[in-house]
């Protein structure tokens, strides 16, 4: 019978997005040796649970209505009951309260990760939820926040002790992003294949927080103020949500629906971004994106916003440059600087790729997970 520990990792929803990626990423690639894993769904999932590889890790749905469903905490109770995990993970203020199931359930061992804040609460200062977040400390044994931003945030802020937090940046699988001389062009728009196009790029969803509208309007920017460049670059946006309506709507009214590509929701990413000449992240806040990891892991300079965890990931003027949030001029801009000196392009997305090896690769992210778990246990 399989005695490795029982991970039971909780969060809001199984679909899409960079916690998620992250969480799927640490179970495919622990030694399964060391843990077992459930995944809990406070409310369901998408068929991005089929990314997890692992044939044992078991999916639970806990089908959560909207607003105050306090049954739900009943029933994460019981499942947790017979689950009986040595360790329990929850994830985000979405997932929080399933630390007090978890702590009546008997579960030894609580872990809570702060990934990032979403548009609601974009500095982490929303009164409710810093009160949730207070309330709930006392059952939390190890915090592990993604960027150190958002450990000062939890020492300043939520009044989390030092000795509670091991801050654990995200990773990226070297071997899926990286470099292809041979840039995969047919995946794209016929419009788009031409290898001497300049193409800007982003991934992810079409959100508020993530605010593409921006990125959209700085790329509007640069070609009404530069025609001569008008077809020299391209705009590709890969993701679903509901801002893209309006990104279609403002692309079409400016004349540049022909130099944008609305590409969907994709699962050929690491292709994609292979196609990119600069990979873009207009987010208005953010822990620490994926996204720029992957895009860095593919050697690709990043035009990203000062803003939460983008600092510690984006040196500036070495891998990329960093602009202020909501200003499509400044980020424009940076475009151009790409445009006008394009020997940085290799300059800036090799130091990236370097610096990923160093400091951003999966295997030292699941190291150190691991080695928050193995000391958790100890303590037994």
């Amino acid at each position: 019978m399989n005695k490795q520990p029982l991970i039971a990792h909780v969060l809001f929803r199984l679909g899409t997005g960079g916690l998620e990626n992250g969480v799927v990423n640490l179970i495919n690639n622990m030694p399964e040796d060391k843990y077992r894993h459930v995944v809990i769904c406070m409310t369901d999932h998408t068929d991005f649970r089929d990314r997890l590889k692992k044939a044992d890790v078991a999916v639970y749905c806990l089908n959560k209505k909207p607003g105050q469903d306090y049954a739900v905490y009943w029933r994460l109770w019981k499942l947790l009951r017979t689950l009986k995990p040595s360790i329990l993970h929850t994830r985000n203020l979405s997932a929080l309260e399933a630390q007090f199931s978890g702590w009546l359930a008997g579960v030894s061992h609580r872990v809570h990760g702060e990934h990032g804040r979403d548009i609601d609460d974009v500095d982490g200062t929303n009164p409710r939820y810093v009160f949730l977040r207070r309330l709930f400390r006392p059952l939390v044994q190890r915090y592990i926040p993604m960027s150190q931003d958002l450990e000062s945030w939890l020492i300043k802020q939520i009044g989390v002790p030092t000795n509670k937090i091991t801050q654990i940046y995200n990773g990226v699988n070297l071997n899926r992003f990286k470099l292809n001389r041979q840039k995969p062009l047919d995946l794209l728009p016929a419009n788009f294949r031409d290898p001497e196009l300049v193409i800007f790029g982003t991934v992810g969803r079409l959100d508020t927080v993530k605010d593409q509208i921006t990125l959209v309007q700085a790329f509007i920017h640069l070609v009404q103020n530069h025609p001569e460049i008008r077809n020299k670059v391209r705009l590709i946006v890969v993701g679903a949500g509901i801002l893209l309506p309006q990104l279609q709507a403002l692309s079409q009214a400016a004349g540049t629906d022909e130099l944008v590509w609305f590409a969907g929701e994709r699962s050929d990413v690491a292709e994609l971004m292979q196609t990119l000449t600069v990979f873009v992240l207009p987010s208005i806040n953010e822990g620490i994106s994926n996204t720029i990891l992957e895009a860095m892991a593919t050697a690709l300079p990043v035009i990203a916003t000062g803003v939460g965890g983008n600092p510690e990931l984006v040196q500036a003027e070495q891998t990329g440059f960093l602009v202020p949030k909501q200003d499509p001029v400044a980020m424009a801009a940076a475009f151009k600087r790409y445009l006008d000196q394009p020997e940085l392009l290799a300059l800036h997305g090799n130091a990236g790729r370097s610096r990923c090896e160093t400091t951003f690769s999966l295997d030292r992210m699941v190291s150190d997970y691991v080695q928050v778990y193995d000391n958790l246990l100890r303590t037994s």
